[in-house]
């Protein structure tokens, strides 16, 4: 799957590169997009399939500090060396994600060819779960409402609701706002793996209690600087609340994968993972929205006040999943999975 996501991603730049009708760039895009949809699934079944148990939720730290870095590390070269008043920079830039794309894709070809993951089948073995059955088990039903919410209140603002705000209603520089978003980079690449070694044998659901409060502290900030619009201290208070928000984030990406991938056997990881990655896109698509709404009505405070609240609703429902989660797969110390997780039965 994750070959033919990359081959598709290589597709899809090499003709956006190219693309000079819009038909084309959609048909371009939906290849990318092709190549998102089954890149996370598959991405995170193969490292569960590789490493497991304190070390699966390191790897899943360590793989989002590396992620941000090369978001950070892309946006500056394509931020210096792309020119609007000069397409063959696209093109260049476009051709050259397309060449990157054959860097994993060796790699897939190469050293990772002999890892399996995929479940030798058994004629004793239960039929595999289907999605409706997997998100009837409590624990995979909360667990994909927190991970809704936090990509609505999250991700899914610093796509749109966080730079408008900061726009319109703080009233800062475009710089300010790039700063900003350096400030996130830096802050996550920076402290990922200090918070690693604090959250290591912690309970996962009381790190996320953590993380929903530190992001509700990160949007009163960002609310407060709206009192005081084109200021110093509002573009300091917009830096700001991206630090803050990018510490808590930092708690995020290590727990919820992890737990996801411990409430899976080997014969349904690949489904668990699928949603996952449907809850975040979930939540990517609709906080933009609701955003965009909002802030358009000129419901400033408002906003500021659904996004203090769903922090603080992301608290409560990893209070509830702290109940129905089975203590081995909310990373509880010293007890270890020796029966399938699966079946939601822990020794």
């Amino acid at each position: 799957m994750l070959i033919v996501g990359l081959l598709s991603m290589i597709a899809g730049c090499a003709l956006l590169a190219y693309a000079t009708h819009p038909v084309v760039a959609a048909v371009a895009v939906m290849l990318i997009g092709v190549n998102f949809g089954v890149s996370w699934p598959g991405f995170n079944a193969l490292i569960a399939t590789v490493v497991e148990g304190e070390v699966r939720q390191q790897y899943f730290g360590v793989n989002f500090a590396l992620v941000n870095l090369g978001i950070g590390v892309g946006g500056v070269i394509g931020g210096f060396f792309v020119d609007v008043t000069d397409p063959a920079t696209f093109t260049t830039i476009f051709l050259v994600d397309a060449a990157s794309s054959l860097i994993p894709l060796a790699l897939l070809l190469g050293p990772l060819r002999r890892v399996r993951t995929q479940h030798d089948a058994e004629a004793d073995a239960p039929p595999v779960g289907g999605y409706r059955e997997i998100l009837r088990r409590p624990a995979v039903l909360w667990l994909t409402l927190l991970t809704f919410l936090s990509v609505f209140i999250g991700y899914g603002q610093m796509e749109a609701g966080f730079p408008a705000f900061a726009r319109q209603v703080s009233q800062v520089s475009t710089q300010v706002v790039g700063i900003s978003f350096a400030v996130n980079t830096a802050v996550i690449v920076l402290l990922q793996f200090a918070v690693l070694r604090l959250i290591s044998g912690k309970r996962r659901t009381r790190v996320m209690q953590v993380m929903a409060l530190i992001w509700a502290l990160s949007w009163v900030v960002l609310g407060a600087t709206g009192f005081l619009p084109d200021t110093v201290a509002a573009a300091i208070g917009v830096i700001a609340y991206m630090g803050v928000f990018a510490f808590g984030e930092t708690m995020l990406q290590p727990t919820v994968p992890a737990i996801y991938n411990d409430l899976a056997s080997d014969r349904t990881r690949g489904r668990y993972n699928a949603i996952n990655s449907a809850a975040f896109q979930g939540g990517a698509i609709t906080g933009p929205l609701v955003a965009g709404v909002m802030l358009g009505a000129g419901l400033d405070i408002g906003f500021i006040g659904v996004m203090i609240a769903g922090s603080l609703a992301v608290g409560v429902l990893a209070l509830v999943l702290e109940r129905a989660v089975p203590p081995a797969a909310n990373g509880a110390p010293d007890i270890h999975r020796t029966v399938d997780v699966d079946d939601a039965r822990t020794q």
